[in-house]
Formats: C-alpha cells, structure tokens, sequence
C-alpha cells in the first residue's frame, strides 16, 4: 500500500471520528435539563407559579379548611379526651360524613354558633336598631342554636345510616345464604354482596374484606363492624356468625335461620307502622281537615240562624 493511500485513510478515519465526537456532544447538549426548559418553555408560555396553583384552588381549599383546622386544634386541646372518643364514635355511627374528624366537627360546632351569632346581631342591633340588651339576648340565643345545629345534623344522619342498614340487611342475609349454599366460601359470599349493592352495608362489608386481607381476624373485622354501626339486628347476625364460626357448626343453616328471622322482622316492623299510622293522620285531620269540613257544612246555615237571632247586617 502507498503511503498516500495509508495518509488518506488515517485522515478519513480522523474526519469520520471528530464528526462523530461532534454529534455526541451536541445530542448530550439538547438532553441537558437547560435545553429540555428551553423547549418546554417554548409550549408553556406562561410557566404556572406556585401562587398561581394556589389561587386555582377553591375557596373551600384555600380559605374554609385552614379556617377549620386552626379551630379544630383549639377545640381538641379544651375538649375532654371521653367527649372527644363518644364524639368520634357518633361520627363512626354516621359513616365519617365528609370525612370529618372529631376535632373538625367541633371546630364546625363553634364557627357555626359564631357565624349566626354575629348574623343576628348584625340584623338585630346594626339593621333593626333595637337597644343592646334586645339585641344581647337574641344573639346568644342564636349562637347556642348554631352550636348545637351540628349535633342534630349529626343525629339526623346517625338514624338514617341504621335504617338503611337496617332495611339492606334482610337482602344481604339473603345473597349470603344462597351463595353459601351454592357452595361459596363466607369471605367469598360477602366479596359478592359488594359487588350487588353500593350501599352502607356494602361498604362496611368491603371494609370487613380489607381489614381481613391486611392480616385481622374475621371475627374481630365483624365485631368492629357491628360496633360501628350499632344496629340491634346486625349485633345479633355478627353474633351468630362468630359463634358459628367458633363451634364448627354450619354457615348455611345459622345463615338460613337469620334470613328467616330477618324477614319475620321485617313484617313486624311494617305492621308496627301500619298501627302507628292512624295515630299519627289523627292530628292533621283534626286541626287541618276537620275545619274545613265544618266551614263547608255549616257555612251556609251561619247567615240564616243569625237572622233568626236578630242580628241583621
């Protein structure tokens, strides 16, 4: 070989690997977190700041939750370790409405009586003009009713949260039954009760299932259950399965039994209903019905036995 053709190869080879070099070093600069800004910056014309992100939140986020998290911290640290644990349990019974904890129910028991305390001064005193010790009274009678509107209002969804457990656990008893029968598993059969129904009963199943997958005995999840929605007839079902469940005897026929059992005390209810609904249409025929019914009958006589008694318009 010439040593032409060898000097032109070694150049060629130079050229080819400074090329190469320049290309990697170029992608390396266009992978660089400075240029994948620069790009992005190209699409995104006005970068978010965190201000901005924080001002997209809603009111509700930005203003009413700190607001109620200062209070809640207040109130815990004055509240009663045993008004706090009854409290928590209260909300328990009520499913966790809105995911309030027990510090946040008092926080919203006190900006509630603050709120429509300073309402009905500014409305009594401020608009009314009525004198100070008026507008005194009314104020503190409003804000003892807002302090304590939190607590019907949870009262309200303690009943309500039993009677749909109540009224869904005849046909939950039911699926149980017939899909033990079939052959299920109890864990299994409950798997199938959440997927038929999205109810409160459901979901503390579902719940029964999670805690029972994170390593906790069924009979402690059911125990937990029954304590947290505190209704007499789901007391005694949980009772019968655990008892069940610890003698050996057969899931299907204690199963078979509460069903029965259940539906007998469905009717009773219903008819205990059917008995109180007299009662309860007496008071609204009486003041309601009733004077109407005389007007209409003895309207018309009223002008001719006033005649007849001399009196003459």
């Amino acid at each position: 070989m010439s040593p032409i053709v060898l000097v032109g190869i070694i150049v060629g080879v130079l050229v080819i690997a400074m090329f190469s070099i320049l290309i990697i070093i170029r992608r390396a600069k266009a992978r660089s977190p400075n240029a994948i800004e620069a790009r992005l910056a190209q699409y995104v014309e006005n970068p978010v700041t965190l201000e901005k992100l924080e001002l997209e939140q809603p009111f509700s986020e930005r203003v009413l939750r700190p607001l109620v998290g200062f209070f809640s911290r207040i109130m815990s640290s004055i509240t009663p370790a045993k008004s706090q644990e009854r409290l928590r349990r209260n909300l328990q019974m009520a499913g966790n409405p809105n995911g309030l904890q027990a510090g946040d129910f008092l926080a919203l028991r006190l900006i509630a009586g603050v709120a429509l305390a300073g309402l009905i001064f500014l409305l009594v005193f401020v608009l009314a003009k009525m004198d100070l010790t008026t507008a005194i009274i009314f104020t503190a009678v409003m804000g003892a009713i807002g302090y304590m509107f939190p607590v019907y209002w949870l009262g309200g969804k303690i009943k309500k949260r039993k009677k749909l457990i109540f009224r869904a656990l005849p046909d939950a008893i039911d699926l149980l039954t017939i899909s033990v029968e079939a052959g299920l598993g109890f864990d299994q059969a409950l798997q199938r009760v959440t997927e038929k129904w999205d109810n409160d009963l459901s979901k503390e199943f579902k719940r029964v299932l999670s805690e029972q997958r994170v390593g906790k005995l069924r009979r402690d999840a059911l125990r937990e259950m029954a304590y947290r929605c505190d209704v007499q007839e789901l007391s005694i079902f949980v009772a019968s399965i655990i008892q069940a469940d610890q003698l050996g005897v057969s899931l299907a026929k204690v199963l078979r039994i509460q069903a029965d059992q259940m539906r007998i005390r469905r009717r009773q209810m219903a008819e205990e209903m059917a008995h109180k609904a007299p009662i309860k249409m007496l008071f609204p025929m009486v003041f309601l019905i009733f004077p109407s019914i005389y007007i209409v009958i003895l309207g018309p006589a009223v002008p001719t036995i006033a005649v007849s008694m001399g009196f003459t318009p």
